[in-house]
């Protein structure tokens, strides 16, 4: 082989890796621009999830209102409501057959 095949060929092997490697290097960098991009919410969806979260403390702020509403009625009713004495027997009647 001559000198110049040996550089061609020199050549063409560098320059194969070179561009692999930038491909590579190009699809990692693509790939990175789109994890981040995955991590930072947007504007958008940070208000909307701050407006859940105020929906949400609201919602358990009138449940627990409720259940203590409920606890007292509960309790007036309990107090107000006699206890009941257990019913007298009824004496045995003799009917005709």
């Amino acid at each position: 082989m001559s000198d110049m095949m040996t550089f061609q060929a020199i050549v063409i092997a560098c320059g194969t890796t070179a561009f692999v490697a930038s491909l590579w290097f190009l699809r990692r960098f693509l790939e990175l621009k789109h994890e981040r991009a995955l991590r930072n919410p947007s504007e958008r969806l940070t208000d909307r999830l701050d407006r859940i979260e105020t929906v949400v403390d609201a919602t358990a702020i009138e449940v627990e209102r409720i259940a203590e509403a409920n606890r007292f009625i509960a309790k007036l009713l309990a107090d107000r409501v006699e206890p009941t004495r257990p019913l007298a027997r009824p004496e045995r009647v003799i009917t005709p057959h």
